[in-house]
Order: structure tokens, then C-alpha cells, then sequence
């Protein structure tokens, strides 16, 4: 039988069988997915009806504008631009939109151009014979090549949409950052302005007991009060010395704490003293899913569950043959004379098919992974969720305590300035002594004391509140329209 005998229709469907039960071997069983991870219900996700502000809003961008206090948006601005903490992150930001960018392009077509040109001698004595050994010849090569991974099973999808998720979530651990570090400023300015205003007001306090001192000094000379209250006053003496030395102290570290935080130098670092003047503080009625827009911590969270989904969805892809066409269409000739002439033509055009035959074994580990991984990405996000909610409630239900604490303490202070002023009057009149004046002073300046103390954790509620509230952060539209994703998926 010659060459060009056609071959029988029995060989052809043969033939053809054997390829399909290959390519149906390739199929390797993809495991069904058991987990019962699901995404957290957002229904759930509000703060009593009893912790109420008065105010139903959230914060703003620059949040911290509303204190009035230019010295602090100085202190931010810099610290949000000279972090070596945000530096690294935006390094990471860049990192990971340029692995997004190579992902995108490991898709899809691939064309290429080759070229080569080599000086060969062949031996004498080799596999070519003369004229060909013993000769030199130069080897010239132009060849363009083209490629394109079909992607049936969508795992090049798939891989893009993880890298998509991992490029959302470390951009928005970006933006966490910058809100953490604008509080932690914001906390650390208020908290050295309330210890240097409680250092001025023990000032005050050592200042009238110096003179209730010197007034029983002179009652004890005259025979009108024992040393014991001589020695009392003394005692109180040492103790506002004590107390203003740990103020002093912790003043001390405060401020090189806040120094670090805007990365100032020792001597460009200059603070103006002034009292902070409290916001009004705000909470929104219904947090729901709006919290997931608002706090960036939930978006990386989300976004890491959203990137586990498609790895998740190319470990099962790899179950499936993957098909790859390549072509190829060039020149070559030995002489570089030659090479543009048709003869130097090549020609190449294939198909690759791989077949995952005796790999389930790996793929089914490798599945498994991705899998306990999404699950416990997605737990992650459930408790993120929960703490973000735990979180909004302590801080507003503790910032309502402390507005009670303050309009009680506002009728003490009141009566205590009364009294002062009762003092003062009978001084003057005559019908009491230079000493009720004084016990009516310091017990002014001890209600001041007090209520500084409760405006330094007013300062740090509120900006913890805000915080807890997202600091300002909107996660972008098409961020926020993807979020339904993560809860079809399970």
C-alpha cells in the first residue's frame, strides 16, 4: 500500500476515541466544596438604640479641622508626609499594582521577535562532512513568534482577580494607616496640651497653699492654730510637688512620643501651649453595611477574602486540560546573503495540551489549601466586622458617660465658684477670715483639676470614636459595589 492510501473510517474513529477518553482523563474530579463559611450579615451590625450623641453623622476627611486648632493640622499634615511607615506602604501599594499589571499581561496573545547571528566553524571530523566541515559559516536567525493561552476554565481570570483583590487590600491597609497615624497624633497633642494645663493648674494650687501656709505660719505666732495645721498645709505642699514632678515627667515623654509621630527633628520641633477646644462628637444612627465603606481595616479584610475567592477559583481551573496555541515565522540562513531570499522562509505553527492525568493528588492539596485559606480569611473578616461594631459602641457609649460626668461635674465647679465668690464678699465685710478665702480658692482650682482630667478623656474618646468610625475613609464606588461579591460566593 502506498503512501497516499487514504486511512479506513474504522482507524478514524478509533483515532478519534482515544483522543476524547484522553482529554476526558484530563478532567480530573474537582473535590465539592464543603465549607459553611458564609459572610457576616450586615442586618446585625448596629450599636444600641440607648448610645445616642444627638448628632447622626460621620466624620469628615480631615476630621481634625473641626477642633480649630491649626498647630494640630500642622502636626498631622506632617506626619501623614514624612512617615517612614506610610512610605513603606506606598511602596507595597506600587509593588502590588505592578504585579497586578504583570498578571494582566501573562494573558491572552504573547508576540515576541528573535534574532541571532553566529560565527561557527564546524569540525572536520564531525557529524558534517565536507564542504560543511572545516568550514566557518555564519548561522542567521529572524523569527517573530506569537502565542495565546486559550483560558477555557478561567483560571488566568481567576489568578487576575486575586491579584486585583490583593493589589484593593493593600491599598486600603494603606489607608489605615494614614487614619491610625492621624489619631495617634491627634492623641498624643492632646493628651501633652492637658498634661501641661494640669502642670499650670497644680501651679495654681502650690501658689495659694504657699499662702494658706504663710497665713498659719502667722496664726501659729500668734497663738490662733496649732503647728499640726501649720505642718498639715506643709504636707499638701509636698504633695502637689509630687504630683507636678509626674506631670512633668510624663509631659516629658508625651511630647518626644508626638515628636517621633511627625518624624521632627530636636530643634525644629517648637509647640505652642494652648487649651484644646473639644468637638461635637457624632454618630450615625444605622451603621449596617455603610461601616464596610467607612472603615478601610473591614475593605483590606474584604478584599483579602475577594483575592482568596480567585485563587480558590484557579486551584479548580488547574483540574481541567489547559490548551496553548503557538506559531512562529521567520528567517534563517546560513549566509547572511541569503537570508532575505524565499528559500530562508521557516514556518511553525502547534498546540500544546496539558493534561492533569496523575496530578490529582497535588491539585487536590493544593485545592484543600485554598480553600481553609478563604475560609479563614473569611472568618477573619466576620470578627473584623464584629470587633469594628464592639469597637463603635464602647468608644460612643464611653464618650456618653464621660458628657454626663462633665454637665454633673459643671454644677459642682458652679457651686464651688459661688462659693469663692461667697468668701470674697464676707472678706470684705469683715466677717471672715483671709483663710476661708483660700480653702474656698483651692477647692476652685480642685474642680478645675478635675474637669481638665475629664476633658483629656473627652479628647481621647472622641478621637478614638472616630477612629472606630473610619476616620473619614470612603472606600471608592466601584470598591463598594463589589461588596455583595463576598457573600454570593458562600
Amino acid at each position: 500500500m502506498t503512501s497516499d492510501t487514504p486511512v479506513p473510517h474504522s482507524r478514524l474513529t478509533l483515532i478519534a476515541g482515544a483522543a476524547c477518553a484522553l482529554v476526558l482523563a484530563g478532567c480530573v474530579h474537582v473535590p465539592a466544596d464543603t465549607s459553611k463559611a458564609h459572610a457576616p450579615d450586615f442586618a446585625r451590625a448596629e450599636q444600641p438604640a440607648i448610645v445616642d450623641l444627638g448628632v447622626d453623622a460621620w466624620p469628615a476627611e480631615r476630621w481634625w479641622q473641626d477642633y480649630r486648632d491649626p498647630q494640630l493640622a500642622r502636626l498631622i499634615d506632617s506626619a501623614l508626609a514624612g512617615n517612614p511607615t506610610l512610605a513603606v506602604l506606598d511602596a507595597r501599594v506600587r509593588s502590588a499594582g505592578a504585579l497586578l499589571k504583570a498578571e494582566q499581561a501573562a494573558g491572552g496573545v504573547q508576540a515576541n521577535l528573535e534574532t541571532g547571528l553566529n560565527r561557527q566553524r564546524y569540525s572536520s571530523n564531525g557529524f558534517f562532512p565536507a564542504p560543511i566541515g572545516g568550514s566557518w559559516y555564519t548561522d542567521t536567525t529572524v523569527q517573530g513568534r506569537v502565542s495565546y493561552d486559550i483560558d477555557w476554565w478561567g483560571k488566568h481570570r481567576a489568578q487576575v482577580a486575586a491579584a486585583i483583590g490583593e493589589t484593593n487590600a493593600v491599598r486600603a491597609q494603606a489607608s489605615q494607616a494614614q487614619q491610625a497615624l492621624a489619631a495617634s497624633v491627634a492623641q498624643s497633642y492632646f493628651r501633652l496640651q492637658m498634661l501641661w494645663a494640669r502642670a499650670d493648674n497644680l501651679a495654681a494650687l502650690a501658689a495659694v497653699e504657699r499662702a494658706m501656709l504663710a497665713d498659719r505660719n502667722a496664726r501659729v505666732r500668734h497663738g490662733l492654730a496649732t503647728v499640726d495645721a501649720q505642718r498639715g498645709v506643709e504636707l499638701e505642699l509636698g504633695k502637689l510637688a509630687e504630683q507636678a514632678a509626674l506631670l512633668e515627667s510624663q509631659a516629658g515623654r508625651e511630647r518626644e512620643a508626638l515628636r517621633a509621630l511627625v518624624a521632627a527633628g530636636p530643634d525644629d520641633f517648637v509647640l505652642e501651649r494652648r487649651l484644646p477646644q473639644t468637638a461635637q462628637a457624632a454618630l450615625p444612627r444605622r451603621l449596617g453595611i455603610e461601616l464596610l465603606a467607612r472603615r478601610p481595616d473591614l475593605q483590606a479584610a474584604r478584599w483579602r477574602v475577594e483575592a482568596s475567592l480567585g485563587r480558590v477559583a484557579a486551584s479548580e481551573a488547574a483540574f481541567y486540560p489547559d490548551l496553548n496555541l503557538s506559531g512562529a515565522i521567520g528567517l534563517d540562513s546560513v549566509s547572511l546573503g541569503k537570508l532575505l531570499r524565499g528559500g530562508s522562509r521557516t514556518v511553525l505553527a502547534g498546540a500544546v495540551l496539558d493534561l492533569p492525568l496523575f496530578d490529582s493528588g497535588r491539585l487536590d492539596a493544593s485545592l484543600g489549601i485554598a480553600r481553609a485559606e478563604r475560609d479563614a480569611l473569611l472568618a477573619e473578616y466576620n470578627e473584623a466586622v464584629l470587633n469594628a461594631v464592639r469597637d463603635v459602641a464602647l468608644e460612643a457609649a464611653g464618650l456618653q458617660g464621660i458628657e454626663r460626668e462633665l454637665q454633673a461635674h459643671a454644677a459642682a465647679a458652679q457651686a464651688s465658684a459661688q462659693l469663692a465668690g461667697s468668701a470674697e464678699a464676707r472678706l470684705k465685710r469683715g466677717l471672715t477670715d483671709r483663710s476661708a478665702v483660700l480653702q474656698a480658692q483651692l477647692e476652685v482650682l480642685r474642680q478645675r483639676g478635675t474637669a481638665l482630667q475629664l476633658q483629656d478623656a473627652q479628647l481621647q474618646t472622641q478621637v478614638a470614636l472616630v477612629k472606630a468610625l473610619g476616620g473619614g475613609y470612603r472606600a471608592p464606588a466601584q470598591q463598594i459595589a463589589g461588596a455583595p461579591a463576598t457573600t454570593q460566593q458562600h
